[in-house]
């Protein structure tokens, strides 16, 4: 049986297509708020629509209801036993989808991603170092901080020319 380094090469194409995904969905969305003429209903409208998505994958893939219970835990309820942050992923996604679909026609596709994307990379790199949110950590070191810095001179260079 492989190891989990053994398919290294397929999980960094499946973020790589990830990746790829979010200027489409941004210039869908984009799009979808000249049709509404709002930012935050075009958020809405792709919230709902994702929404229904996962609900029909929980159920046609998953065969069960969104919580299981621990019977090792009865009685105990996986909301208040949770840390208060694991529950806004939800609200940090809308911030971000609607962000974009604001920026969009202002500053233009590759602006837009390569901004969320450098500040992307620059909050992973902290969470990385200090191990939050439960991620193994791995030390900020010179070697991704001039990574951050190419990222940086990228965007410039997509602004300017």
């Amino acid at each position: 049986m492989k190891n989990k380094s053994s398919y290294l090469i397929i999980y960094m194409l499946l973020g790589l297509f990830a990746g790829m995904l979010s200027p489409i969905q941004t210039s869908i969305n984009s799009e979808l708020r000249n049709a509404v003429h709002s930012p935050l209903v075009a958020s809405l409208v792709s919230f709902s629509v994702g929404t229904v998505a996962l609900i029909l994958l929980v159920l046609l893939i998953e065969h069960r209801r969104l919580f299981k219970t621990n019977p090792l835990e009865k009685g105990k309820r996986v909301i208040s036993k949770s840390p208060w942050w694991l529950w806004i992923g939800g609200v940090l996604g809308v911030i971000f989808v609607t962000a974009n679909i604001f920026l969009l026609p202002m500053i233009g596709a590759a602006l837009t991603v390569v901004l969320a994307l450098c500040g992307q990379m620059v909050i992973a790199l902290v969470i990385d170092h200090f191990g939050w949110f439960g991620v193994p950590k791995h030390s900020i070191n010179v070697q991704r901080i001039f990574g951050i810095i190419v990222m940086v001179a990228g965007i410039f260079l997509i602004q300017h020319f």
